[in-house]
């Protein structure tokens, strides 16, 4: 394993359980933390970006240049992620199944429209 790889590992462990921590704080009530999850969440949120710019910088490649394509494939994630997560909730949570595995399958449907997105198709 390269030296590269292996910090990334390390970091991006910290920054994920950060975040998931914080997460957890942050939305059950009944743990009353909620100011201290945001807290621990953001912290987790610039751990992983720093790890993303220090695992670039350690295998040289170039800063990620903001083009239209890159911010419409985060957004694509980032949404794709949510509904598949609605979709669970209003399956597991609150019985309401028909409507959460549509909700849930869109969002499956948009993740894969990120493959042909960003790595295109031959």
């Amino acid at each position: 394993m390269k030296k590269s790889n292996f910090v990334a590992l390390i970091f991006g462990t910290i920054g994920c359980v950060f975040f998931a921590l914080g997460m957890c704080m942050a939305l059950l009530p009944e743990w009353g933390m909620r100011n201290q999850g945001i807290v621990c969440g953001a912290a987790g949120i610039a751990v992983l970006l720093l790890t993303l710019l220090v695992w670039r910088k350690m295998e040289g490649k170039a800063p990620i240049k903001l083009s239209g394509k890159t911010v419409g494939s985060v957004l694509l994630g980032v949404s794709g992620a949510l509904l598949l997560g609605v979709g669970m909730c209003l399956c597991m949570v609150f019985a309401h199944m028909i409507i959460g595995i549509m909700i849930g399958v869109i969002g499956i449907v948009a993740l894969l429209m990120l493959i042909p997105l960003t790595k295109g198709v031959k």
